[in-house]
């Protein structure tokens, strides 16, 4: 358990689990982490002595910690979230309150799902370079946690960030952009219920490629209302597509980002995906039909795209007519 995770206070949490735990199925200790990279350690410690689950109580930090030091072993990772934004918690469906989430423990349905690794570091949600990287190294600098507090970075940088070229190669071959971000996604969302991937799986063997190509001020309120409408793949803005594995090379180095941990990289990033990799604790009563936006998102992501589109024609009508008015006005005056 990180203490310090988060914005719950997770004083009352060993008496929920000792409440709510089934005593006649587990045995159980609580560690708290003192330091960074402390959760991979007991993790480690955990996986050599066979122990058959290791629950993450935390937040995507956390659980990237626990999951990174158990992959590929017969030890399994439980979650019960209480970060500031939770994206793996949230993309398994597992509840947001602690009580539910630890009776979901009990039930204890482990699967086998893909995890990935950008530059040898492992991730389970999502990766990423360009803007969301840069949020998350400005998120960490701020040293509050919280969707306030990312929405303040986001509005503050936002407008300042320029987009970068990159040049991206899969099996398919080569490819030079420009790009806002580019994020690979093994699971849905970045948390808070931000779909940056809203068709991702973590059981299909492949992770989803979102490029965000560069935007104005005017677009920008879409994007975000596809983003949390679950509909971000239909904005215009948008290219997807999927791959095993990802090569990308950059003018710089600068700021890639793990699970929302940004770290400062070189120009080339290799990103892979592992199949079946890691044993994860399941909700066996999620909803999986609640991933796929309904016919009204769709319905409204298509409308604003097409708000967007017509939006720009005027725009350009616009200036063309403010032209043709520059040279009349310079005749008459001649």
């Amino acid at each position: 358990m990180n203490p310090i995770s988060g914005t719950v206070n997770k004083s009352g949490i060993p008496s929920l689990i000792d409440k709510y735990i089934n005593h006649d199925i587990f045995d159980y200790e609580i560690s708290l982490t003192k330091y960074a990279g402390h959760a991979s350690e007991i993790a480690s410690k955990a996986k050599d002595d066979n122990i058959d689950i290791v629950v993450a109580v935390g937040g995507d930090g956390t659980v990237n910690e626990v999951a990174r030091a158990i992959v590929n072993s017969n030890t399994a990772i439980g979650i019960i979230p209480c970060g500031s934004g939770n994206g793996l918690a949230r993309h398994l469906m597992l509840p947001m309150n602690l009580a539910k989430a630890i009776q979901i423990i009990n039930l204890c349905e482990i699967h086998q799902l893909d995890y990935g690794i950008i530059n040898d570091i492992p991730f389970f949600c999502t990766c990423g370079m360009g803007f969301d990287a840069f949020v998350s190294h400005k998120f960490a600098e701020a040293g509050k946690r919280g969707p306030i507090t990312y929405v303040e970075n986001v509005l503050k940088e936002g407008l300042k960030y320029k987009p970068e070229t990159y040049e991206i190669q899969d099996e398919k071959g080569i490819t030079r952009l420009k790009a806002f971000l580019i994020s690979c996604a093994n699971a849905s969302q970045y948390g808070n219920n931000a779909y940056i991937a809203p068709q991702a799986s973590m059981s299909d063997g492949l992770m989803d490629i979102i490029v965000m190509e560069p935007f104005d001020v005017i677009e920008a309120p879409q994007i975000s209302i596809d983003m949390f409408n679950k509909t971000l793949d239909k904005n215009s803005k948008i290219k997807t597509f999927k791959c095993k594995h990802l090569s990308i090379h950059r003018k710089e180095p600068g700021y890639i980002h793990y699970d929302g941990d940004p770290v400062m990289t070189g120009k080339d990033i290799e990103i892979t995906l592992k199949e079946k990799g890691i044993k994860v604790i399941v909700n066996p009563n999620a909803n999986k039909k609640l991933r796929k936006p309904n016919a009204v998102q769709n319905a409204a992501a298509e409308l604003f795209n097409e708000i967007n589109i017509f939006r720009k024609d005027i725009n350009r009508q616009k200036r063309h007519i403010l032209a043709i008015n520059k040279v009349i006005q310079r005749r008459l005056n001649l």
